[in-house]
């Protein structure tokens, strides 16, 4: 018999040892059947191809990690069973939700995903802000599973088909005005849960979650959106609604990079963080770029959950500094620019954009400012010498970039089968005019000219603040 203060030691252990069978037996699967991974159908419930067995693997590592993780870390937290319980009924929500095929199934799940988030966020039931923060959350993510059951069933009831694999079928045969409601509506529902502006408040109230189910959360939960709309991917373009993710992404990617340079708090910075890399996932939806969308998810969780499983550790070594102003000399300015040309011409080549003129212009153009920008990193670094910061600089976005083109193509092919995997939109008069001001924006941030505007400085500042009802003062 277990005595009762080593059970939850024997769950923990249990859970993880199945965690990671999972995700052994997932990967063993992809590399065993790549790139042509059967597809396979039960009824009209479920559907697995390429696509689901890649976010399985994606999913369970990270879940495997952060129980990892949580096994010491959580060990004589009250909640510990709880948080185990609640932290795998989240993984299956969402391992079930990829592999959904029937639109009523999808839609439970990914209710379900919110509601055990948001029990992860209060799982301290004694803590008034933790209670607090999991109630304002779950407003959020009901609000997002409306809209989504809205789209979703007013697609269902227009075709005559309550399966996903039938709506994209038939979607293309429906009134204009009918899937543009739904585009919205599903767009709506995925901007909420990646806290996208103007939803972005949770995220940032929702501190309380202990540091491993903030891992999740950020490598997990966020992320979802992307899937969301690589699943709907058909019903966008057919609405020419992408227009919508690429403004709403691209402003909030700017703004909260701005909001990220305002805070204090290292957990604030990386929720910040999070909306930022959030906004650049949205803005390739709406570029067409549903791979590289996925691509950035994958990136962004490992990334994610690292700085957050490492938190502490940050705090530990952070020291106050100064803002620092980014001051060029016209030879580092060439070298910035020239190695961000030779980085652009790089992806292009190893991903197939080309230079065609359509949106793979933007993901060519965001690269450029990518590479010159740790380029402008390495060469003004005075504790390097002349060698360093000549022959740093091609070896680091060459090794990047490389890796990126890898996984972005491997990536594309397990994705051959999804409906809308790769469609890059011609460039008009609003992508070219939005593009002028993202530009704008963030050259503006990173040269640190919103610090000559006082207001501009308090509306960042206050924007990027938890909701007050989840803050108690004592």
């Amino acid at each position: 018999m277990i005595a009762k203060n080593q059970q939850p030691i024997a769950i923990a252990k249990t859970m993880n040892y199945f965690l990671w069978l999972l995700f052994l037996t997932t990967i063993l699967f992809l590399v065993l059947y790549y790139p042509n991974i059967p597809e396979w159908r039960y009824s009209e419930l479920i559907k697995i191809n390429g696509f689901t067995v890649l976010i399985w693997t994606v999913v369970t590592f990270f879940s495997a990690i952060v129980n990892s993780y949580a096994k010491k870390y959580l060990m004589g937290f009250r909640y510990y069973n709880r948080f185990l319980l609640l932290s795998l009924g989240f993984t299956f929500s969402i391992i079930v939700f990829v592999m959904a095929n029937h639109v009523l199934l999808l839609l439970a799940m990914w209710l379900s995903m919110g509601i055990f988030m948001s029990r992860l966020i209060g799982v301290d039931k004694e803590w008034a802000e933790a209670k607090a923060a999991a109630a304002f959350a779950l407003h959020y993510f009901a609000a997002g599973s409306f809209f989504l059951s809205l789209g979703v069933l007013l697609l269902a009831f227009q075709t005559n088909d309550f399966t996903l694999s039938g709506i994209i079928i038939k979607v293309s045969d429906l009134p204009q005005y009918i899937t543009w409601i739904a585009s919205l509506c599903i767009i709506i529902a995925a901007i909420i849960q990646s806290a996208i502006y103007p939803f972005h408040r949770w995220l940032l109230s929702a501190m309380t979650a202990p540091t491993p189910a903030s891992a999740l959360m950020h490598a997990g939960f966020v992320n979802g959106s992307g899937i969301l709309l690589t699943l709907f991917s058909t019903v966008l373009v057919t609405s020419n609604s992408l227009i919508i993710l690429l403004i709403i992404g691209g402003l909030t990617a700017v703004v909260a990079q701005f909001a990220k340079l305002l805070q204090v708090n290292v957990k604030q910075k990386l929720a910040c963080s999070t909306i930022a890399q959030m906004g650049f996932m949205i803005m390739q939806c709406g570029l067409g770029f549903f791979n590289a969308a996925v691509v950035h998810l994958i990136l962004h969780g490992f990334y994610k959950a690292f700085l957050f499983l490492s938190a502490g550790e940050e705090i530990g070594l952070s020291k106050p500094q100064k803002p620092t102003h980014i001051k060029i000399k016209p030879l580092q300015a060439f070298v910035v620019l020239l190695f961000g040309v030779l980085g652009a011409v790089l992806f292009a080549y190893l991903t197939g954009k080309g230079f065609a003129l359509n949106s793979g212009l933007f993901l060519i153009l965001i690269v450029a400012i990518t590479v010159g920008q740790i380029t402008y990193n390495i060469v003004k670094e005075q504790r390097l010498n002349l060698v360093q910061r000549t022959f740093l600089p091609p070896i680091l976005f060459v090794l990047g970039i490389g890796c990126y083109a890898l996984l972005y193509n491997a990536v594309t092919l397990l994705m051959n089968d999804m409906p809308m995997t790769d469609v890059p939109i011609a460039l008009s008069g609003v992508e070219v005019g939005f593009g002028i001001v993202f530009l704008t924006g963030f050259f503006i941030m990173k040269l640190g000219i919103y610090r000559n505007y006082p207001w501009l400085y308090m509306k960042l500042l206050n924007s990027s603040q938890p909701n007050k009802k989840t803050v108690f003062n004592k």
